[in-house]
């Protein structure tokens, strides 16, 4: 099983954070390394100079037989191994060693078949290496603490324009086209933009643009329907002057085809101007359920489950209700069965179910599957509606019932509302 790290750790400021701080170890790491490396370079050569030094001295006393200075004899008994062997080979050398818990810089020399070594405390220098170690690590934290500190608050201001050109792009993508970055480096000319601010522009620009867009669409078809309106409605008078006939009804099944379809089309577009005006009252929802499938004249079973009531604009629920229902006997098979569940009504045909796009992505308009009959409007008001009601619609394909036979299942979620005993009615 795959490890799964937590989802912060996908963040830009997680990640900037730890680039930051790999960045300051390692060069932290680099610089100790060469001051320590250097530093006890210089103690070490220091050390031996002023040994050699001393030898030197007492190899001048030895050979005039005068008294050798301190810390300084033929054999001494803690001189080194190695260092010994070294002087008995003829050669001079240095060697720091531990001697009854004290560190020592030995030097020796030959001298007439024997060692002559002498010691200079090199305590003094050991502890100025560790000191100097111990401050290397301790400046190395704090530095990589305030760098940290100062890199998480600049990442943190860029993090933060991010998610709000996130936060714009998300409100645009819900239908919320006034919504703008308003970024302030985009609007002085004298400052200079950054990548973000680009974007943000961008955004601003490309929002504006398709709000222009879309006004014009919807202010063109709310005048074609509207226009279209007054002559439809005089067609459709004259055509119930014609004399009866199958081409009549022709006529006459087209003119209101026609009607209906500029009636959709003004309603989308004051959906989609957003100037509808809602005017709620409580209503009992299986009840209003029962008067749309009357006044749909469709062969529908209503199940009430358990009723509710909602408070919401009636007239615009019978629409979507009646969207639904007409669209289930239209492109699906009977039975036709609408339950109603406390404030969630469910319209379900037993049909070949709801096409792919619109489950996924909900009704287009003029869109149908399948070669259906129609214009795809139906649906796309229902949603509209729903939207303007505050009711959550659905799409989803039915699982199979008692006889395996699926279809398509749109649900209808509204907010049920609390009565109070003085009412009459229970919550």
């Amino acid at each position: 099983m795959r490890l799964r790290l937590p989802s912060w750790t996908a963040t830009l400021t997680w990640k900037s954070a730890c680039f930051i701080v790999l960045m300051c170890c390692s060069l932290a790491a680099v610089l100790g390394v060469l001051v320590h490396v250097e530093v006890t370079r210089q103690t070490v050569a220091t050390a031996r100079e002023k040994a050699l030094g001393k030898l030197t001295e007492a190899s001048r006393a030895y050979e005039a037989g005068e008294m050798l200075p301190p810390e300084t004899g033929l054999d001494p008994p803690g001189l080194p191994d190695r260092l010994r062997a070294l002087a008995l080979s003829g050669q001079r050398g240095t060697l720091v060693a531990q001697d009854g818990g004290r560190q020592l810089m030995w030097a020796a020399a030959p001298a007439d078949g024997k060692a002559l070594a002498t010691a200079v405390d090199y305590g003094q220098s050991a502890r100025t290496i560790t000191g100097l170690d111990n401050a290397i690590i301790g400046s190395s934290v704090l530095a990589i603490g305030g760098t940290l500190l100062v890199g998480a608050f600049a990442v943190t201001r860029v993090t933060r324009r991010l998610h709000q050109t996130a936060t714009v792009a998300r409100r645009i993508t819900q239908g919320d086209l006034d919504a703008r970055v308003g970024d302030p480096r985009t609007k002085d000319p004298s400052r200079h933009q950054d990548e973000v601010a680009t974007v943000a522009a961008a955004l601003d620009t490309m929002a504006g643009s398709l709000q222009t867009k879309l006004q014009r669409e919807q202010r063109f078809t709310a005048d074609v329907a509207h226009e279209l309106r007054t002559p439809l409605t005089g067609l459709q008078a004259a055509s119930e002057l014609l004399p009866e006939g199958r081409a009549t009804e022709l006529v006459q099944e087209r003119v209101r085809t026609m009607r209906q379809l500029t009636e959709d089309l003004l309603e989308i577009s004051r959906l989609d101007s957003g100037s509808e005006v809602v005017e709620t009252d409580l209503h009992q929802l299986g009840r209003l359920a029962r008067r749309v499938v009357r006044a749909s004249g469709t062969d529908t079973e209503v199940v009430v489950v358990r009723d509710a009531h909602v408070e919401t604009d009636r007239r615009r629920l019978e629409r979507v209700l009646g969207n639904l229902v007409a669209n289930a006997h239209k492109h699906g098979r009977a039975p036709v069965v609408v339950t109603v569940d406390g404030p969630v009504v469910t319209v379900r045909d037993h049909g070949d179910g709801y096409p792919e796009y619109l489950v996924s992505h909900g009704p287009q308009r003029f869109r149908t599957g399948g070669g259906s009959k129609g214009h795809g409007l139906g649906l796309t008001i229902a949603v509209g509606q729903a939207e303007v009601i505050g009711a959550d619609l659905v799409f989803r394909q039915a699982g199979p019932d008692e006889d395996g036979a699926g279809g398509a299942e749109a649900v209808l979620t509204l907010v049920e509302a609390r009565l109070s005993s003085g009412d009459g009615t229970l919550p």
